[in-house]
């Protein structure tokens, strides 16, 4: 015959499971729930109903008759009141956003037929204008440039029309309801869908990092419209070959301070929790922390960031206040590592390409090689004195290097 417990004995014990599982069980259903709904009210209701089942289960077992086990079932529902207190104030409390700013003079819209609202810059062709008009390609996904970008306006002057665009879901552009629809393939069709706005036969592309690896996808897909493209400090080729940040990333070059700081922002409550729920149900994390949120969290991020794409001992830079697009950049990027790869394609594309890289360039020296192994008819050349954004380093030397390949010159040495 097994010895009985003594009540005290297994309320205290009772008690001790409670503790911990009463917030383990209210976060389990939030997430469960999270699988069919992306409703933030209902998301919440779920946390808040799971954690007291634990009341529930004392009634159905009879133990709430126990005096000796009473105190427990209040504990259970005490500790699932100050769970929801606790998600109140971090989870479900709204972070900090930034007023949208007014947009600059020269910033117009295009309004694509793939349903895409474009926000862009163009600097018009001086003199009798070329066929051909140069488009720049921002990084991120989801980081874009403010203004003519570096070399755009002596383009011009050359006879090139210059346009540069927020890529869907970043700066002034659309931002989607339905984050999913962040896709390669949706950005390649609004470049497509650009080209046939600005009636060109072909274009000239000028990729900035994601930019570059936008480029290639566009060239693998429209090759026949693409006259010459440029790859500067290009991502990979295939996201799936590196996946995450494995290409290389600027986090490991950050200032104690910076990196403090990083840290701080990686642990707010209420970005863990969007980051677990984009795993689960995108709708759910969108829902949860909307746009304005999540872009001023990306922009302050990124800020920790942005010395080190250039070399060592660079003099600070100022940042620009157009939107980051964090919704953009993490389902694009998830998009990137399950598309097929574009490579085969692009061994046939047989279209002049420049890429360059800074010497200082965090991106893995083997991932830029791969553009010049693929691209049959291609130039690499490396830029002394910069890092990932050559064109902030060494303006100069960038402008140059653009101007000479774009006007068939051969390419300055130095």
């Amino acid at each position: 015959m097994s010895p009985t417990l003594p009540r005290r004995i297994v309320g205290g014990a009772v008690l001790f499971l409670a503790i911990p599982l009463t917030p383990v069980v209210a976060t389990a259903g939030f997430l469960a729930t999270a699988f069919v709904t992306a409703s933030v009210p209902v998301l919440a209701f779920a946390a808040l109903a799971d954690g007291l089942l634990g009341r529930a289960a004392f009634a159905l077992l009879g133990l709430e008759r126990r005096r000796g086990l009473r105190a427990s079932a209040f504990v259970a529902v005490g500790l699932t009141v100050a769970v929801a207190a606790l998600g109140g104030v971090t989870v479900f409390r709204p972070m900090p956003t930034t007023a949208a700013a007014p947009a600059p003079s020269g910033v117009r819209f295009w309004n694509l037929p793939t349903g895409s609202r474009i926000a862009y810059v163009h600097a018009s062709a001086i003199g009798k204008a070329r066929p051909t008009p140069v488009i720049f390609l921002h990084g991120g996904p989801g980081t874009p440039g403010e203004g003519i970008p570096t070399g755009g306006r002596e383009l011009a002057a050359d006879g090139f029309d210059v346009y540069a665009y927020d890529q869907l879901g970043a700066g002034r552009s659309t931002r989607l309801r339905d984050i999913t629809g962040y896709t390669v393939a949706r950005q390649v069709a609004d470049l497509e869908a650009i080209r046939r706005t600005l009636d060109a036969d072909r274009i000239i592309l000028v990729g900035q990092s994601w930019g570059g690896s936008l480029a290639a996808q566009y060239l693998a897909a429209h090759s026949e419209h693409v006259a010459k493209a440029v790859f500067t400090s290009p991502g990979s080729l295939w996201g799936r070959e590196y996946p995450g940040s494995t290409a290389g990333e600027p986090w490991n070059r950050l200032t104690p301070a910076q990196k403090a700081r990083l840290d701080r922002l990686n642990s707010t409550p209420r970005m863990l929790a969007a980051s677990v729920l984009l795993q689960v149900n995108p709708g759910a994390a969108h829902a949860l922390v909307g746009d304005r949120e999540v872009d001023h969290w990306m922009h302050e991020v990124a800020l920790q960031g942005t010395d080190s794409t250039f070399c060592k001992g660079a003099p600070p830079t100022t940042a620009h206040n157009n939107p980051q697009g964090f919704s953009s950049n993490q389902m694009t990027r998830k998009d990137f590592e399950q598309i097929p790869d574009p490579r085969p394609s692009l061994r046939t594309a047989h279209v002049p390409s420049l890429i360059m890289r800074g010497e200082c360039d965090f991106i893995k020296p083997v991932v830029t090689a791969e553009y010049q192994r693929i691209l049959g008819d291609s130039k690499l050349v490396t830029v002394k004195g910069a890092g990932h954004s050559i064109s902030g380093g060494q303006p100069r030397r960038y402008t140059a290097l653009l101007r000479a390949f774009l006007l068939g010159k051969p390419l300055p040495v130095g």
